[in-house]
């Protein structure tokens, strides 16, 4: 006699350990018990399930019968592959058995099949294709192969639960942001404990000089969840532009309301990034909401990028304003468009020329990306050399400038 508090509270500890609804464990052992019923007491392709009652613990065994007629028969000559019955199934699988038996054609097997004009003295109401159920006796000793056979099945099938559990679970938060802790190294991928599962951050999601020592708790971007024969994988990073996007959204209340938006992001994963903000609201400054008091919020995000430098501009419609700002922290004097090609031409002064280009062309590097325009940097002087913009190499002599301060 099974003791219903103790099992209940088996019930619930497993669904709460692996993660899995209840009514999954429930169906699992089912399907479990219907396997080891077959094994012991069951015919040759009889469709075995078993219902059980959470509440008292007791269970109910049925027989389950296809309505078929006689356009839905073969002869067993014509058959050219094994019959359903025969056919290897995985382990557990009997009592879902003959469900495409209801779309093609099959072998009549008394065991699973009834005739339309038998089922319908049973229950009027039944067509071709329903199933009809049997009550059959209830044991409550099951053999050693028997027992091992639903031991597999409940191995089995709670592992795809939990894998369906996973994969929805973080399917649903493909785009957002979530707290892991290294758990190990895999030749170059670090693997992250990310509480129910582990991930797995690849060397192109990871950033170039962050250290990752095992034990170190940080926020990594879920970027997507990939499908393979041993489970979901989900595959997170540190790199991708939109992590900076979501961790000002934690800091900044402003972002998160939707009062300041932000527009554009263009970044260089550990060493600089450039985002543009525009506020939705009247006399809310975009800006000064991402810096916060005396720089407290951008702090705090570039503390959980691990010192990565972060521009604040304001992003406009006008393009010319918006490459003019993009370009900060140096000051230009003029903006020349080219609608056609999306190329710019921007006049700064001699001094602001090495700022404006940044080291190894940084600056207007990272300037392009986020206005989506090419930009090409000119010195006010007519006579001075033309610098490249754009990631191209600028002459030596600019180069040899001492470059003024390029961060807030």
């Amino acid at each position: 006699m099974i003791d219903t508090k103790q099992f209940l509270s088996a019930l619930n500890q497993i669904a709460e350990e692996k993660g899995i609804p209840k009514e999954k464990v429930i169906e699992t052992i089912e399907m479990a018990i219907a396997a080891a019923y077959k094994k012991d007491y069951g015919e040759r392709g009889q469709i075995i399930r078993a219902k059980l009652d959470a509440d008292s613990g007791g269970v109910q065994m049925h027989q389950v019968k296809i309505a078929v007629d006689e356009t839905m028969l073969k002869e067993p000559e014509d058959e050219t592959v094994p019959a359903a019955e025969d056919t290897p199934k995985k382990t557990g699988a009997a009592e879902a058995e003959g469900e495409d038996e209801k779309t093609r054609k099959v072998i009549f097997n008394a065991e699973r099949h009834i005739m339309i004009k038998d089922a319908k003295k049973i229950n009027p109401d039944v067509n071709v294709g329903d199933e009809l159920m049997f009550k059959l006796e209830t044991h409550d000793s099951f053999g050693r192969i028997a027992a091992q056979t639903a031991k597999q099945v409940i191995v089995q099938r709670l592992r795809e639960a939990e894998r369906e559990t996973v994969l929805a679970e973080y399917k649903s938060k493909e785009g957002e942001i979530v707290n892991g802790q290294v758990q190990r190294f895999e030749w170059k991928n670090v693997i992250f404990d990310l509480g129910k599962t582990s991930a797995v951050m690849y060397p192109e999601e990871q950033v170039q000089g962050e250290r990752y020592r095992i034990g170190e708790r940080m926020k990594v971007y879920v970027v997507r969840v990939d499908v393979t024969s041993k489970g979901p994988v989900v595959v997170i990073s540190r790199s991708h532009p939109a992590l900076i996007k979501k961790v000002f959204e934690l800091e900044v209340p402003e972002i998160a309301s939707g009062a300041v938006q932000i527009k554009a992001i263009a970044r260089e994963a550990g060493a600089r990034s450039k985002i543009a903000v525009h506020s939705t609201q009247e006399g809310v400054d975009p800006i000064g909401s991402c810096v916060g008091q005396k720089g407290t919020r951008v702090n705090a995000v570039i503390s959980e990028l691990s010192g990565e430098k972060i521009d604040i501009v304001e992003w406009f419609e006008d393009p010319a304003k918006f490459i003019s700002h993009a370009l900060s922290p140096a000051k230009v004097l003029s903006v020349e468009l080219r609608a056609d090609t999306k190329e710019s031409r921007v006049i700064v002064p001699n001094d602001q020329l090495s700022l404006a280009i940044g080291k190894g062309g940084q600056n207007v590097r990272l300037a392009a990306r986020l206005t989506g325009w090419k930009i090409d940097v000119r010195p006010a002087q007519e006579d001075a050399a033309p610098q490249a913009a754009e990631g191209k190499t600028q002459p030596e002599a600019a180069a040899e400038k001492p470059e003024e301060k390029e961060d807030k």
